[in-house]
């Protein structure tokens, strides 16, 4: 009888969380983990389509707990172009936001696949950290425009996969519910 009711706490949850374009997917194995999709539409960023494709796919490489799909609309993470005010995302941290990337931080000089994937991380739940290094992706435009590096560190994954372990995204300290992370 438990059993049957857990299946119709799943079927809900499931069931509520589809039209919202997060799904949970089960690997192969009974044992395996769940993976979070979250789907992002880029149509809305044309000049930069496959600079945002990289940026999720630096994602996907680094993590296993949540994977980053494309849409062709109605993705949860939906990317803008801008031409002034620096790139942003407004987001909750759990896969749903609005991504602004500013092509004219692009014309100064910043890398547009970093800016990218930095955006995708507040996305995933990550904070800014400009003081950091380049090698650290959330260190956004802190190292300034020679650094070029478009993958999160080992640190950044790990807390990624540590938020997603168990879908949805974790709590993170200064992530709400809607949040701006201002200006790369």
């Amino acid at each position: 009888m438990k059993a049957r009711g857990f299946g119709r706490v799943a079927a809900v949850a499931v069931a509520v969380v589809a039209p919202f374009g997060v799904g949970l997917v089960a690997g192969p194995g009974a044992s395996a983990a769940a993976v979070t999709t979250v789907y992002y539409t880029s149509s809305g960023a044309p000049d930069y389509v496959a600079q945002i494709d990289q940026g999720a796919a630096n994602w996907n490489a680094a993590v296993s707990d949540v994977k980053l799909v494309k849409k062709s609309s109605g993705g949860t993470v939906v990317f803008h172009e801008i031409h002034s005010g620096g790139s942003y995302t407004q987001t909750d941290g759990h896969g749903n936001g609005d991504v602004y990337l500013d092509t004219s931080q692009v014309a100064e000089g910043f890398d547009p696949t970093r800016i990218a994937a930095h955006e995708l991380g507040h996305n995933l739940g990550l904070p800014d950290d400009y003081e950091g290094p380049c090698s650290e992706l959330m260190s956004g435009h802190g190292p300034g425009t020679s650094c070029k590096n478009a993958k999160p560190s080992a640190e950044e994954a790990a807390k990624v996969e540590q938020l997603w372990e168990n879908g949805f995204g974790g709590e993170v300290e200064g992530m709400g519910t809607r949040v701006t992370s201002v200006v790369y």
